[in-house]
């Protein structure tokens, strides 16, 4: 069989990642990649598993949804699609992106418009909002992976005129050099 990617969302509390991976244990699954976060007290957890050849993917899900009753976890499970290099060009960079300032409605709609029309791929988000106009307590930080076809410069002008036109702070760096800078 292949790969599984596995969700799981619900209320967080302590244990859950060690009782979905115990039960994918149990069954004989290989547990390659898990990435779980909290937000607001909610759990999200995806993870991507090798299953034993003669499991079903109903019965894997079938044991966690029977694993987990009562927990209020809501738990989906389906093939994943693991090529290594996806829809991705083995050349393309990765960029940090970071924005900060006051909160407003639509701010990741605005940018992530800006950063798809330029056929640029997110490949992660984080954004916390505390709400109000204290800048500092509203962050975004996108990675994105930029293709040697991409104008990359057209891009972070776009950008940096859309943070300036919304009142943000924008900072844009190569991920090795955003990684270099914030190394503890």
């Amino acid at each position: 069989m292949d790969k599984l990617i596995i969700s799981v969302l619900g209320k967080d509390r302590p244990g859950i990642i060690a009782a979905i991976s115990k039960s994918l244990y149990t069954l004989g699954c290989n547990l390659e990649n898990v990435n779980q976060v909290t937000l607001q007290n909610q759990f999200a957890g995806i993870f991507i598993v090798l299953p034993p050849k003669d499991l079903s993917v109903e019965a894997i899900k079938q044991t966690l949804v029977t694993d987990s009753a009562g927990t209020g976890l809501h738990i989906h499970v389906d093939l994943a699609d693991t090529d290594p290099n996806g829809d991705q060009a083995v050349d393309g960079e990765d960029f940090v992106i970071t924005t900060i300032g006051p909160d407003q409605k639509g701010l990741v709609a605005r940018f992530t418009k800006l950063i798809a029309d330029a056929k640029v791929n997110v490949t992660n988000l984080r954004a916390v909002f505390e709400g109000g106009d204290t800048p500092e307590a509203n962050v975004m930080v996108y990675e994105v992976y930029i293709t040697p076809d991409t104008d990359q410069k057209g891009l972070f002008a776009g950008l940096r005129d859309k943070a300036s036109e919304l009142g943000l702070d924008i900072s844009i760096q190569h991920k090795n050099i955003f990684q270099a800078i914030n190394k503890i």
